[in-house]
């Protein structure tokens, strides 16, 4: 039986360890950003250079504020199945400055409950350990998973926007904004 070494958690669900980003999860990452079926959301895919700087922007955010989009990892296995997360977004709208809760999960690991069993402990943890007082998330309008996961979760849908970092005319410009508060 192959041992896996002691993963020192930031935090754990029933299923999944949420922990910093470690120079070993880029290439999982980078495939993950990398598959047009999982980005299929997104403007694009990303390169391996466009991961390594995400991650590098995960870090630097964890250093800053103690929380980012955290590495996941499944306990069963030790494999890193992908992020869920907190983030401060960087773009104009009428919502920000806000803290968003996001997820972006490996296409081998969808449809077992994951993202929404993630997102409900990183709501969790961001309420009653890092005490903050409202979240936000957002996503494509055309992006129904993602979407269906913020209604699992407890959000409330606010409305609809148009995100400025995506070119006008794109059919992803569209997105659906929701929130949720401490209770």
């Amino acid at each position: 039986m192959k041992k896996t070494p002691f993963i020192n958690y930031l935090f754990q669900s029933a299923r999944l360890g949420f922990r910093e980003w470690t120079d070993a999860d880029l290439i999982p990452f980078a495939k993950m950003n990398a598959n047009s079926e999982v980005m299929r959301y997104f403007p694009s895919v990303r390169t391996l250079e466009e991961s390594e700087q995400s991650m590098r922007k995960f870090k630097e955010q964890f250093r800053e504020y103690g929380y980012c989009f955290y590495a996941l990892d499944e306990l069963a296995s030790g494999q890193f199945i992908g992020f869920v997360g907190l983030n401060n977004p960087k773009f104009e709208a009428d919502f920000m400055p806000c803290v968003e809760i996001g997820w972006r999960l490996r296409r081998e690991f969808w449809n077992k409950g994951y993202a929404t069993e993630a997102a409900k402990r990183c709501l969790d943890y961001a309420f009653n350990e890092l005490d903050l007082d409202e979240i936000v998330s957002f996503t494509s309008v055309l992006n129904k998973p993602s979407e269906n996961v913020m209604e699992k979760i407890g959000m409330h849908k606010l409305g609809h926007f148009m995100h400025p970092a995506v070119n006008a005319g794109d059919i992803l410009k569209e997105h659906v904004l929701y929130r949720i508060r401490k209770h």
